[in-house]
């Protein structure tokens, strides 16, 4: 919980003063996200209630149903946020940009995202397994007229010359299943290591065996940036 949730009386008035209600209720909904993501991955979406997220992020359980409403309602804005992070690296991949760089930064930003959010993928791995029951519109929808957008700038790649033929859905199939591996099986790797936790140095180890493999499985040259 944060220092500004818990404030009270004088206190609170003099922040609302200073920082005016559209920051209030940013910082609210940033809150409950954040809450919201933790106790998903914790307790998945049906063991999760609103109360348990009201008290995760220190504010009353009528906030949680002021800004979103229901569960369901907060659950899908979890989904959009960690879909929105993910989905945004894609834009480095343009047929203008270097395969080897455009790919190995894209790599490296997932491995990132997976050491810094981890309990989104966790999030998103239940929704998968359980069906995409809350996903199966945007899979069927907009993933995949995403992915087939990408998919034409990496046909552009090979007919340019810049890289091997390879079949774009699984190459991003095996890029999100080994980035998204070291969030969602943290502990069995740390246990591999020899380490409790995963370490920084772990993290980008991991990216570039990843970006050697995929960058040498493509035809491109590796070289570490």
């Amino acid at each position: 919980m944060s220092e500004t949730a818990a404030k009270e009386g004088p206190a609170r008035e003099a922040e609302k003063e200073e920082t005016g209600p559209g920051h209030i209720r940013q910082r609210n909904r940033t809150l409950i996200l954040t809450a919201a993501e933790e106790i998903f991955a914790e307790q998945g979406y049906r063991g999760a209630t609103t109360a348990a997220i009201a008290e995760r992020a220190g504010l009353p359980k009528a906030n949680v149903h002021y800004y979103f409403g229901t569960k369901e309602a907060l659950y899908r804005a979890v989904l959009d946020d960690i879909l929105t992070l993910w989905l945004g690296e894609l834009d480095r991949l343009t047929e203008d940009s270097d395969p080897a760089d455009a790919l190995a930064d894209y790599i490296r930003a997932k491995i990132v995202h997976s050491r810094e959010r981890p309990l989104a993928s966790r999030v998103y791995a239940n929704e998968m397994i359980r069906g995409a029951k809350h996903t199966r519109d945007f899979l069927k929808q907009d993933l995949k007229s995403l992915v087939k957008t990408k998919s034409r700038v990496l046909e552009s790649w090979v007919a340019q010359g810049k890289m091997e033929p390879v079949d774009p859905v699984h190459l991003f199939s095996i890029i999100w299943a080994a980035t998204q591996h070291y969030a969602d099986f943290e502990v069995q790797v740390s246990a591999l290591v020899g380490r409790r936790q995963m370490t920084a140095k772990d993290y980008d180890e991991a990216a570039e065996t990843i970006v050697r493999m995929v960058l040498r499985g493509c035809g491109l040259n590796y070289g570490k940036g």
